[in-house]
C-alpha cells in the first residue's frame, strides 16, 4: 500500500507488530497443560538431531545393537561442545508422515533400548559424559517387539544406568511417555523445555481408561500434572528451560543454545563429584521422588492395601443413614416449604445434576445432548405453541434408552444409582407431606367452630383416662357422641374412615399390670409352643438368614404370610380372645384396645 499510494504507514505497521505480540503473550502466559502438550508435538518443533547438530561442533551418529538391527526411532553418536566429548542418545522423530513412518513415530523397539544400552557402556567405559534426548509417545507396543523383549529391555536399561559411573543428564525436548521414555532418563539431572510433558499414560489413554471417552482428555492432562512447571513443582524436573514465545519451533537455534548453556552448567556441577558421590547423587534423587529420607529408618514389613480407595466412594450405611436423617426432616418440618428440608433437597438435586453430567461425559453422550439442547431452543423460539418435532422427540428417546442402557450395567455408576433412588424417595416424601397437610388445611376448614369445642371435651376425656382418673358414663356417652359426629364429617370430606385409634397410649391401673403382663407371657408361651409342635422355627430361621441376605421382597413377604397361616391355623385363637376379652372388662376400656399390654383382639391376633 505505501508503494502504492506514497504514504507512510510504518506507525500503524508497528502499532499492529506490537499488538500483535501483546496478545501472543497473553496467548501464552495462560495455557492449559494439554495446550501445551499440543505445542510439544507440534509437527515443526525441533528434533533431537536439530538440538544436536545446533550444539556440538563435532558429531558422528553410531549404529546398531550388535545384534543384526539399527532402530532409527532412536539416534546415538558422540559429539563435541567447547572441545570437550559427550555421547548423545535420543528419540528422533520425523518432519512429515514419511519421515515419521520411517522413525517409528520415534517409538522405540527393543533393539533401540539396546543400541542405547551398548553406547552407555561405551561412554562410560571411555569416560564420556552422557546427555539423552527424550521426545516420545512411548515403547513401540507391537506383537514383534514383546515377543522380544520390549519390557525386559528397558528394565535392564533402568536398571543399568544407576551403574553408570559417567555424569547423565536427560533434556525432554517434546513428550516423554512412560518406560519408553524412562529407558533412558534414569540420571542425575533432568531438565524439561518450558513446553515440553512427561507422563506415565497419555491424556488420551487416560480419559478413555477413567471416563471411557478420549474426549476427556483436557481433564485427564490437568490431573495427571504432565507439564515441566508441575514436574519441577514436585522436584521430578531439576529445571525447565525456556523457550521462545510461541514455542521451540518459532526460534528453533535459539531454543538449541538455551539447552546447551544448562547441559554445560549442570556437566560442570556433576564433574565435581567423584564415582561415589555421583552414583549416591543419583540414587537418591529418584529415591526422593518416591517418598524416602535419607537417616529415617524405613518400617520393614508395611501392611499394603491392595483393595481399590473406598475413601470417595459411597458406602451403603452413610446412604441409608442420610436417607433416614432427610426422611426425618421432611416429616417433622412444620410445612412444605421448611427452609432446612428446602435446603437439603437443593443440595441433593445440585448432586445428581453433577453426577448426570459426568455420567453423559464418560458415556459419550455430551456432545449428542449439547446439539439437542440447541436445536430444542431454536424449535421453542421458532414454534413456541406447537407440540414438539417428531425427529427431534426421537432423538431424544434414542438419547434416554442409551442412557438408561449403560446406568443398568451391573456396577456401573454405583454413586449416580444411589442418589437417583434417595431422590426418588426425597421427592415422594415431600409429595406425602404436602398432601398431608392441604388435606389438614381442607378437614380444619369443614370441622365446624362446635365441633372444635366438642374435640376439647374429647381431648380432655382421654387425658383423664390416661391418668387412671375416673369418668363417669354421661362423659363417655358424650365423647362417643362426638366421634360419630367427627367420623361424619371426614366422611363429607370425600375420606373414607377405616377405624378409630388412640392417638396416645393409655395406661393401665397399677394394680392391673401384673395381670397384663401375665396375660401377655402366657400368649407368647402358647405362640412358641405352637411353633415348636409344628416345627415352624427352622423355617423361621431361614427367613431371617434370607431378610440379613438380601432377598427380594416379595419372596420375604410370601415366607411370612405362610409362617402366620401355619401359626393361626394351629393357636388357639378362642381361648386367647376369652383372656383378652376378661382383661379389658377389668380395665373397663372400650374391646378394641388394651394398650398397656399391646394385645388387640381383633380378628385374634397377637402384636
Amino acid at each position: 500500500m505505501a508503494d502504492e499510494t506514497g504514504l507512510d504507514f510504518s506507525d500503524q505497521i508497528a502499532a499492529l507488530e506490537n499488538k500483535y505480540q501483546q496478545a501472543l503473550k497473553d496467548l501464552y502466559k495462560h495455557l492449559t497443560p494439554i495446550q501445551r502438550l499440543s505445542i510439544a508435538r507440534h509437527p515443526n518443533r525441533p528434533t533431537v538431531l536439530d538440538h544436536i547438530l545446533n550444539i556440538t561442533e563435532k558429531w558422528v551418529e553410531l549404529h546398531g545393537d550388535r545384534a543384526g538391527y539399527d532402530d532409527p526411532a532412536i539416534v546415538t553418536g558422540i559429539g563435541s561442545m567447547d572441545e570437550k566429548s559427550y555421547m548423545f542418545i535420543g528419540h528422533q522423530k520425523g518432519r512429515n508422515t514419511k519421515e515419521n513412518i520411517a522413525r517409528n513415530f520415534a517409538m522405540p523397539t527393543p533393539h533401540g533400548y539396546r543400541k542405547a544400552l551398548r553406547m552407555m557402556k561405551y561412554a562410560d567405559h571411555h569416560g564420556f559424559p552422557i546427555i539423552t534426548f527424550v521426545d516420545t509417545p512411548g515403547a513401540f507396543a507391537d506383537l514383534k517387539s514383546e515377543e522380544l523383549g520390549q519390557g525386559e529391555a528397558i528394565a535392564h536399561n533402568l536398571r543399568t544406568m544407576f551403574g553408570l559411573k559417567v555424569p547423565v543428564v536427560t533434556v525432554v525436548t517434546g513428550e516423554g511417555g512412560s518406560g519408553g521414555a524412562l529407558a533412558i532418563a534414569c540420571s542425575n539431572k533432568l531438565f524439561m523445555l518450558e513446553n515440553s510433558a512427561f507422563y506415565v499414560a497419555s491424556p488420551e489413554a487416560c480419559a478413555a481408561i477413567l471416563w471411557k471417552s478420549s474426549q476427556a482428555a483436557p481433564k485427564a492432562a490437568e490431573k495427571l500434572r504432565i507439564t515441566a512447571q508441575e514436574h519441577y513443582r514436585l522436584k521430578i524436573a531439576d529445571g525447565v528451560i525456556p523457550e521462545p514465545l510461541g514455542g521451540a519451533h518459532v526460534d528453533p537455534a535459539w531454543t538449541s543454545q538455551q539447552i546447551k548453556i544448562t547441559i554445560t552448567q549442570a556437566i560442570k556441577e556433576l564433574e565435581n563429584m567423584n564415582t561415589e558421590e555421583l552414583l549416591q547423587h543419583r540414587r537418591l534423587k529418584f529415591r526422593s521422588i518416591g517418598g524416602f529420607q535419607e537417616g529415617i529408618p524405613v518400617e520393614p514389613k508395611r501392611k499394603r492395601n491392595m483393595k481399590p480407595s473406598e475413601v470417595n466412594m459411597p458406602k451403603a450405611a452413610d446412604i441409608e443413614l442420610e436417607i433416614e436423617n432427610l426422611k426425618k426432616k421432611i416429616l417433622e418440618a412444620k410445612g412444605p416449604s421448611d427452609p432446612i428440608t428446602t435446603q437439603a433437597i437443593e443440595k441433593l438435586k445440585k448432586d445428581v445434576d453433577k453426577e448426570m453430567t459426568n455420567a453423559f461425559i464418560s458415556m459419550g453422550l455430551q456432545e449428542k445432548l449439547e446439539s439437542v439442547k440447541l436445536e430444542l431452543s431454536k424449535a421453542s423460539k421458532d414454534t413456541s405453541s406447537q407440540p414438539l418435532n417428531r425427529n427431534l422427540k426421537e432423538k431424544v428417546d434414542k438419547i434416554m434408552q442409551e442412557f438408561n442402557h449403560n446406568l443398568s450395567q451391573p456396577g456401573a455408576y454405583l454413586g449416580l444409582k444411589q442418589k437417583l433412588e434417595k431422590l426418588n424417595l426425597v421427592s415422594r416424601l415431600t409429595e406425602i407431606e404436602e398432601r398431608k397437610q392441604k388435606l389438614k388445611a381442607e378437614i380444619n376448614q369443614k370441622v365446624p367452630a362446635e365441633l372444635k369445642e366438642k374435640m376439647e371435651l374429647l381431648k380432655n376425656a382421654e387425658e383423664k383416662i390416661s391418668k387412671g382418673e375416673p369418668v363417669d358414663k354421661e362423659l363417655m356417652e358424650e365423647v362417643e357422641a362426638v366421634k360419630k359426629e367427627l367420623v361424619e364429617v371426614l366422611k363429607s370430606a370425600n375420606l373414607e374412615v377405616v377405624g378409630v385409634t388412640k392417638k396416645n397410649v393409655v395406661a393401665a391401673p397399677s394394680e392391673l399390670k401384673e395381670k397384663i403382663e401375665k396375660v401377655n407371657t402366657e400368649i407368647y408361651e402358647e405362640i412358641e409352643r405352637v411353633i415348636n409342635e409344628a416345627g415352624i422355627s427352622g423355617r423361621i430361621e431361614e427367613l431371617k438368614a434370607g431378610i440379613a441376605k438380601g432377598s427380594s421382597s416379595e419372596d420375604i413377604e410370601k415366607a411370612e404370610a405362610k409362617i402366620k397361616e401355619e401359626i393361626l391355623a394351629t393357636l388357639d385363637v378362642e381361648a386367647l380372645k376369652e383372656k383378652v376379652k376378661s382383661l379389658t372388662v377389668e380395665l373397663d376400656l372400650p374391646e378394641e384396645t388394651v394398650a398397656e399390654g399391646n394385645i388387640c383382639a381383633e380378628n385374634g391376633k397377637f402384636q
